[in-house]
């Protein structure tokens, strides 16, 4: 089968987000890799939209995520998505789309599997946090950073971080921006499999296979049991970051500063207002 693609209007040669088939695994792969694979709202529209097609396709029983060139992503593309996220992120999930980071809508009703390697930032690390496995590369390098550009996490790591890591090994991440390694992320629950450099992408389909082997209603029956007891700190977080947190850290002369300075790679300087 040929490959599905979802373009918006580009200039970009290709698009930005591919999205293919294995059998009954649905393969996406973001594809920036000039740009370390930054999300903005386009990529965020064709996630949702390869998200959904995998919740929707009766023959499909898996997705693998992976980043394609140097990284899995650095994250969002703050310059372009800085305006819609301090008003609250509207629109950026298309409406009845699935939320590739579980928030602000359904996520995917079948099982997703994440292939790291490189950079794993911000947005990155969220999407893993909302798979349900992953596989990364030795070399991958994970950071939850808002903190360094004076805003908030706004994918779901301030409750699924502390709900797989514990509260300390959330908050020493969480709080200082520092990054980690993937032997790091393993010990905090966050990788299943630590792989040489190269091997991550298949050693997640080997996994998807074995699951799209099993029963698939039974399979998206024990995913839906096991999310429910986390679902409720999900949403109370999503409405508060959406509602109030959120576009309030963005109004903030930190939060310009934050962002200029990452732009300008320079060292913030913060006053607190």
């Amino acid at each position: 089968m040929p490959p599905t693609t979802h373009r918006a209007a580009t200039c970009d040669p290709e698009p930005k987000v591919l999205v293919d088939r294995e059998d009954a695994v649905l393969t996406i792969a973001i594809n920036r890799p000039a740009k370390a694979n930054a999300i903005d709202a386009e990529m965020i529209a064709s996630l949702s939209h390869a998200y959904t097609r995998l919740s929707g396709d009766p023959t499909l029983r898996v997705a693998v995520v992976r980043g394609n060139g140097r990284h899995f992503t650095a994250g969002l593309d703050l310059a372009s998505l800085a305006p819609r996220l301090a008003a609250g992120g509207e629109g950026l999930i298309p409406d009845g789309g699935r939320d590739p980071w579980g928030m602000y809508g359904e996520p995917a009703s079948k099982p997703v599997i994440t292939a790291v390697h490189g950079r794993c930032f911000t947005a990155g690390l969220e999407l893993v946090l909302n798979a349900d496995l992953c596989v990364a590369a030795e070399d991958t390098v994970f950071g939850q950073q808002e903190v360094s550009r004076g805003i908030v996490a706004l994918g779901g790591a301030t409750v699924r971080l502390p709900q797989r890591a514990g509260w300390g090994d959330a908050m020493r991440y969480l709080l200082t921006g520092d990054t980690f390694d993937a032997r790091e992320a393993r010990r905090m629950g966050i990788v299943q499999d630590v792989v040489p450099p190269g091997e991550q992408l298949g050693r997640a389909m080997a996994l998807a296979h074995r699951i799209a082997a099993q029963a698939p209603l039974a399979v998206q029956a024990t995913l839906a049991d096991a999310r429910r007891a986390l679902s409720g700190p999900v949403a109370e977080s999503a409405a508060s970051l959406r509602d109030d947190v959120g576009p309030r850290l963005f109004a903030t002369a930190d939060a310009t500063e934050g962002i200029t300075a990452m732009l300008e790679r320079r060292s913030p300087v913060y006053t607190g207002a």
